[in-house]
């Protein structure tokens, strides 16, 4: 079965820094798609970032772009979200969310388009100051 432990959201003033960590257990990290998803009262649920654990490969959503950077250690089976230069409008749940990596479907693709399967419990970002 599938888990994650999800870390690091907290409170932190504009232009702060935070850093999420995303640790899973039950399956070894090799060909998927990990990915970080964030849901806001009265917003659509987006996909901030991905990356795929076979070959680094990653995606933002332009919102995030140049601020936040996804990484991955394989040998810890946990995927990090560094997140910096935090705005207001960054404030939402931030979800950890895995699925394997189809053969020929790029990150983007996963990211934006397919479901993810197995979720994490979801950790708070409030920026404000």
């Amino acid at each position: 079965q599938l888990q994650f432990v999800e870390s690091g959201g907290g409170l932190v003033q504009p232009g702060g820094s935070l850093r999420l960590s995303c640790a899973a257990s039950g399956f070894y990290l090799d060909n998927y798609a990990i990915g970080w998803f964030r849901q806001a009262p009265g917003k659509e649920h987006e996909g901030v970032s991905c990356i795929s654990t076979s070959d680094g490969s990653t995606y933002y959503a332009d919102s995030v772009k140049g601020r936040f950077t996804i990484s991955r250690d394989n040998a810890k089976n946990t995927v990090y979200l560094q997140m910096s230069s935090l705005k207001p409008e960054d404030t939402a749940v931030y979800y950890c969310a895995a699925d394997s990596l189809p053969p020929g479907i790029s990150v983007q693709t996963m990211c934006v388009i397919i479901p993810f399967g197995s979720w994490g419990q979801g950790t708070q970002v409030t920026v404000s100051s």
